[in-house]
């Protein structure tokens, strides 16, 4: 097969959760969920991105809550998850007829290509889904530093959250009725109300880049390309405070 070259394609970033994978169960991998969210990816790729996605392990084990383990061994365990959520979803692709591969940041050699920022470019100009796994191949940094991180490194121009809610709210929408959702907010505003989002470095990471993150509710996969369109149906952290 001739592989087109891409370079002109904008570069978006996927932040998968591993607890989105899960679908309904919350456990393991839904395969039926993870088609849909993998036709939703194509579906991006479709109206002219170049697609990156960093796979979370939370699906699997999250290291900070074995009380067997201590941090640093925890977070290895977790790494090691969202390799496994990385060779699912990199199948799921394949099986819709697209093309995927999994770079990560562990070197495990035999199974998966190691992470750079070259290689990455390279795959995403030849219309690769590149999906990113092992997090940043760090203990104590979160996935969500890891997604922020590929997407500077790759040039994307906008990094994609997708919680199981439609956007930031002031307050957790599950325990408080009363919650405000924000259609824009700053980094700062993120940082300052602490509204648990994403993490303080992958914000920090993203302000610093000035890369905007586009938060949306993934439970409705085509969301995943709608939000182009319709941005109001998340909310968008970008910009400077106003004052």
């Amino acid at each position: 097969m001739k592989e087109d070259d891409q370079t002109a394609r904008p570069r978006v970033l996927l932040k998968l959760s591993g607890e989105v994978l899960a679908g309904e169960a919350g456990r393991g991998i839904d395969p039926e969920f993870t088609d849909e969210l993998a036709g939703a990816v194509l579906a991006l790729a479709a109206i002219g991105c170049s697609v990156g996605v960093v796979t979370g392990g939370g699906n699997f084990i999250r290291g900070r809550d074995l009380i067997s383990a201590d941090r640093i061994t925890g977070d290895q365990m977790g790494m090691l998850a969202t390799l496994i959520n990385g060779l699912a979803f990199r199948d799921a692709i394949r099986k819709r007829g697209g093309r995927a591969v999994v770079l990560s940041s562990i070197p495990v050699e035999g199974i998966f290509e190691t992470f750079s920022p070259e290689k990455a470019g390279e795959y995403l100009n030849r219309g690769y889904v590149v999906i990113y796994s092992g997090g940043t191949g760090n203990p104590c940094l979160t996935t969500d530093t890891a997604a922020a991180l590929r997407a500077v490194q790759t040039g994307c121009s906008i990094l994609l959250k997708g919680p199981k809610v439609d956007g930031v709210y002031d307050s957790d929408p599950a325990q408080n009725p009363e919650a405000e959702r924000f259609t824009t907010l700053t980094y700062d505003d993120v940082l300052r109300l602490d509204l648990k989002v994403m993490d303080a470095a992958a914000v920090a990471i993203c302000r610093d880049a000035a890369l905007p993150i586009s938060v949306f509710d993934i439970l409705d996969p085509e969301n995943i390309a709608r939000i182009f369109k319709e941005p109001s149906i998340g909310s968008l952290i970008g910009g400077t405070s106003h004052g």
